[in-house]
Protein backbone atom coordinates (compact mmCIF):
# COMPACT_ATOMS: atom_id res chain seq x y z
CA UNK A 1 0.00 0.00 0.00
CA UNK A 2 2.73 2.35 1.03
CA UNK A 3 4.63 2.10 -2.59
CA UNK A 4 1.16 2.82 -4.31
CA UNK A 5 0.92 6.16 -2.71
CA UNK A 6 4.34 6.55 -3.26
CA UNK A 7 3.40 6.26 -7.01
CA UNK A 8 0.67 8.18 -6.60
CA UNK A 9 2.42 10.67 -5.50
CA UNK A 10 5.69 10.97 -7.96
CA UNK A 11 2.66 10.82 -10.63
CA UNK A 12 1.06 14.02 -9.33
CA UNK A 13 4.88 15.84 -8.61
CA UNK A 14 5.24 14.58 -12.45
CA UNK A 15 1.79 16.22 -13.84
CA UNK A 16 2.37 19.24 -11.99
CA UNK A 17 5.41 19.85 -13.44
CA UNK A 18 5.22 18.91 -16.72
CA UNK A 19 1.68 20.99 -16.79
CA UNK A 20 3.56 24.31 -15.34
CA UNK A 21 5.86 24.44 -18.34
CA UNK A 22 3.54 24.43 -21.00
CA UNK A 23 3.78 27.16 -22.50
CA UNK A 24 -0.04 28.90 -21.98
CA UNK A 25 -1.58 32.08 -23.27
CA UNK A 26 -2.70 34.90 -20.32
CA UNK A 27 -5.48 36.63 -20.57
CA UNK A 28 -4.74 40.48 -22.10
CA UNK A 29 -5.83 43.07 -19.75
CA UNK A 30 -7.38 45.42 -22.13
CA UNK A 31 -6.92 49.24 -21.33
CA UNK A 32 -3.89 48.14 -19.42
CA UNK A 33 -1.52 46.37 -21.17
CA UNK A 34 1.06 47.80 -23.65
CA UNK A 35 1.40 46.33 -27.32
CA UNK A 36 5.31 45.12 -27.04
CA UNK A 37 6.37 46.36 -30.31
CA UNK A 38 4.36 49.63 -30.76
CA UNK A 39 3.56 50.15 -26.92
CA UNK A 40 -0.05 51.43 -27.27
CA UNK A 41 -2.37 50.17 -25.10
CA UNK A 42 -3.82 47.48 -26.00
CA UNK A 43 -8.07 48.20 -26.19
CA UNK A 44 -9.27 46.42 -29.42
CA UNK A 45 -11.11 43.32 -28.68
CA UNK A 46 -11.20 42.07 -32.03
CA UNK A 47 -7.68 42.65 -33.29
CA UNK A 48 -4.79 41.92 -30.25
CA UNK A 49 -2.81 39.59 -29.87
CA UNK A 50 -0.45 37.29 -28.12
CA UNK A 51 2.80 35.16 -28.59
CA UNK A 52 3.72 32.88 -26.10
CA UNK A 53 7.62 30.99 -26.88
CA UNK A 54 7.88 28.12 -25.95
CA UNK A 55 10.17 29.04 -22.96
CA UNK A 56 6.55 30.93 -21.80
CA UNK A 57 7.22 33.85 -22.48
CA UNK A 58 4.38 36.47 -23.12
CA UNK A 59 3.99 38.84 -25.57
CA UNK A 60 0.88 40.90 -25.74
CA UNK A 61 0.03 43.55 -29.06
CA UNK A 62 -2.84 45.68 -29.98
CA UNK A 63 -3.17 44.39 -33.41
CA UNK A 64 -1.50 41.20 -35.55
CA UNK A 65 0.63 43.17 -37.85
CA UNK A 66 2.20 44.61 -34.61
CA UNK A 67 2.65 40.74 -34.08
CA UNK A 68 4.03 40.06 -37.29
CA UNK A 69 6.43 42.69 -37.12
CA UNK A 70 7.72 41.81 -33.70
CA UNK A 71 8.17 38.46 -34.76
CA UNK A 72 10.25 39.15 -37.91
CA UNK A 73 12.15 41.61 -36.31
CA UNK A 74 12.78 40.96 -32.21
CA UNK A 75 12.57 37.87 -30.14
CA UNK A 76 14.34 34.80 -31.63
CA UNK A 77 12.89 32.22 -29.08
CA UNK A 78 10.78 29.61 -30.85
CA UNK A 79 7.33 30.81 -30.56
CA UNK A 80 4.80 27.95 -28.91
CA UNK A 81 1.77 29.81 -29.78
CA UNK A 82 0.57 32.59 -31.89
CA UNK A 83 -2.75 33.90 -30.75
CA UNK A 84 -5.35 36.51 -31.66
CA UNK A 85 -8.49 37.74 -31.56
CA UNK A 86 -11.37 37.74 -34.27
CA UNK A 87 -13.66 40.05 -35.56
CA UNK A 88 -16.08 37.03 -34.92
CA UNK A 89 -15.46 36.39 -31.62
CA UNK A 90 -13.77 39.36 -29.82
CA UNK A 91 -11.78 39.04 -26.42
CA UNK A 92 -11.21 35.62 -27.09
CA UNK A 93 -7.49 34.60 -28.10
CA UNK A 94 -7.54 31.93 -30.47
CA UNK A 95 -4.77 30.06 -32.70
CA UNK A 96 -4.02 32.36 -35.00
CA UNK A 97 -2.68 29.92 -37.42
CA UNK A 98 -5.64 28.06 -38.09
CA UNK A 99 -7.38 32.00 -38.80
CA UNK A 100 -8.42 33.97 -41.91
CA UNK A 101 -7.60 37.35 -42.39
CA UNK A 102 -8.77 40.20 -43.84
CA UNK A 103 -7.12 43.35 -45.25
CA UNK A 104 -9.52 45.64 -46.96
CA UNK A 105 -9.59 49.40 -47.25
CA UNK A 106 -12.86 49.67 -45.66
CA UNK A 107 -12.02 48.27 -42.61
CA UNK A 108 -9.04 50.08 -40.22
CA UNK A 109 -6.97 48.64 -37.92
CA UNK A 110 -5.33 49.83 -34.98
CA UNK A 111 -2.10 50.19 -36.71
CA UNK A 112 -3.57 51.09 -40.32
CA UNK A 113 -2.68 47.93 -42.24
CA UNK A 114 -6.65 47.59 -42.50
CA UNK A 115 -6.05 43.93 -41.39
CA UNK A 116 -8.86 42.39 -39.46
CA UNK A 117 -8.67 38.60 -38.51
CA UNK A 118 -11.27 36.07 -38.68
CA UNK A 119 -12.13 32.57 -36.91
CA UNK A 120 -14.69 31.56 -39.42
CA UNK A 121 -14.09 31.61 -42.81
CA UNK A 122 -17.87 32.16 -44.07
CA UNK A 123 -18.07 35.35 -41.93
CA UNK A 124 -14.93 36.97 -43.30
CA UNK A 125 -16.36 36.43 -47.24
CA UNK A 126 -19.65 37.91 -45.62
CA UNK A 127 -17.79 40.61 -44.28
CA UNK A 128 -15.13 40.99 -47.66
CA UNK A 129 -18.54 41.06 -49.84
CA UNK A 130 -19.59 44.17 -48.05
CA UNK A 131 -15.55 45.51 -47.54
CA UNK A 132 -14.21 44.22 -50.54
CA UNK A 133 -10.50 43.54 -49.98
CA UNK A 134 -8.71 40.32 -49.96
CA UNK A 135 -8.38 37.12 -47.95
CA UNK A 136 -5.36 35.19 -46.42
CA UNK A 137 -4.57 32.39 -44.66
CA UNK A 138 -1.76 32.50 -42.11
CA UNK A 139 1.14 31.40 -44.73
CA UNK A 140 -0.45 33.69 -46.89
CA UNK A 141 -0.52 36.94 -45.16
CA UNK A 142 3.02 36.39 -43.16
CA UNK A 143 4.38 36.36 -47.80
CA UNK A 144 2.35 39.42 -47.81
CA UNK A 145 3.57 40.96 -44.82
CA UNK A 146 6.87 40.08 -46.05
CA UNK A 147 6.61 41.49 -49.25
CA UNK A 148 5.36 44.73 -48.37
CA UNK A 149 8.78 44.84 -46.24
CA UNK A 150 10.96 44.29 -49.41
CA UNK A 151 8.91 46.67 -51.65
CA UNK A 152 8.56 49.40 -48.86
CA UNK A 153 12.77 48.99 -49.05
Amino acid sequence: MRSSSYILAISLVFCLVVQSCTPRPRPINYGTDKCAYCSMSIVDRQRAAQVVTSKGKIYSFDAVECMLNYDRNYDKTPVALFLCNSFDNPGVLADATEGIYLISDNLPSPMGAFLTPFRDAAEARRIQGQKDGELYNWLSLKEHFDMEIKNSR
